[in-house]
């Protein structure tokens, strides 16, 4: 018996006009669909006159059921995979089922459509040629800053989900370990109270302590910046003299010559005021 196929179909993330004739299309032609919530999933399904078997597949489930799916899909069953909202493995049940089909060598389709991430992104107005998605952050600050500790770093833009009730918090935690950077805060993307604020992290927090945060939002930071790293360098410096600044550049393994060279590129001073605090080193 021929297997059945597996598609991973993104749904809208707000407007259903947002929906592909694609997606229609597949939906319409499975035999039957699994979905994060069957109730939202219902809602879309009758706004677009599709009547098909459905059954529940999340996050709490999504093991056992992934093992249900590949039984059904070897029995000859074509399956559409669904979210609530957006593309299916993107901080939503999918992911698994994707492994075991490639175990089990079991053909699936993965359709473009709806994800909050790069609309977000773009509207950012930050830059879009590299980027980093973490989804949700964790709550406690235990699991939250080992990623926070990867990322500070990198020049990338950061992409972030959060939930109304702890963006405030999250917002500041981000401010506190990453710095004031620029941020646009992403709310409600393709729906009818769609909200793009953006400006520095601070200012966002004075914004929606002052606007109670509602709906769905997306978090896009600016990576660390050449002026985060030329303050970085300047504050790391500032508390040592000349002399001091030599001296902790030479015991780091460089030679006199070359610290010299750095020490003065370092403090924006020339090579001859370095020089004179190392006749004696």
């Amino acid at each position: 018996m021929k297997s059945g196929k597996l598609y991973l179909v993104p749904t809208p993330i707000g407007n259903l006009k947002d929906i592909t004739l694609r997606a229609l299309e597949v939906l319409e032609s499975v035999d039957e669909i699994a979905a994060e919530d069957t109730r939202t999933s219902l809602k879309l399904l009758n706004h677009f006159q599709i009547k098909k078997s459905l059954f529940s597949y999340h996050k709490h489930n999504e093991q056992g059921k992934s093992l249900d799916i590949i039984n059904k899909l070897k029995n000859g069953v074509n399956i559409a995979l669904i979210t609530d909202a957006g593309t299916p493995g993107i901080s939503d049940p999918g992911s698994i089922i994707v492994e075991k089909c490639i175990e089990e060598n079991i053909e699936f389709e993965v359709l473009p459509g709806a994800t909050a991430i790069t609309t977000a992104l773009v509207y950012s107005g930050l830059d879009t040629t590299k980027f980093i998605f973490r989804g949700f952050l964790p709550r406690e600050n235990k699991d939250r800053n080992p990623i926070i500790e990867e990322i500070k770093n990198v020049r990338d833009t950061l992409i972030f989900y959060e939930a109304p009730h702890r963006l405030l918090n999250t917002l500041e935690y981000i401010k506190d370990n990453l710095g004031d950077r620029k941020i646009a805060v992403c709310r409600e993307l393709t729906k009818l109270h769609e909200e793009i604020y953006r400006g520095k992290i601070s200012d966002a927090i004075n914004y929606f302590n002052e606007v109670r945060p509602r709906g769905e939002f997306v978090l896009v930071i600016q990576g660390k910046s050449d002026e985060d790293i030329k303050a970085e360098k300047e504050a790391k410096w500032n508390s040592l003299s000349i002399e001091e600044h030599l001296i902790k550049t030479i015991e780091s393994g460089i030679d006199k010559k070359e610290a010299i060279k750095i020490v003065a590129k370092e403090r924006g001073i020339s090579k001859k005021e370095v020089y004179r605090y190392s006749t004696n080193l």
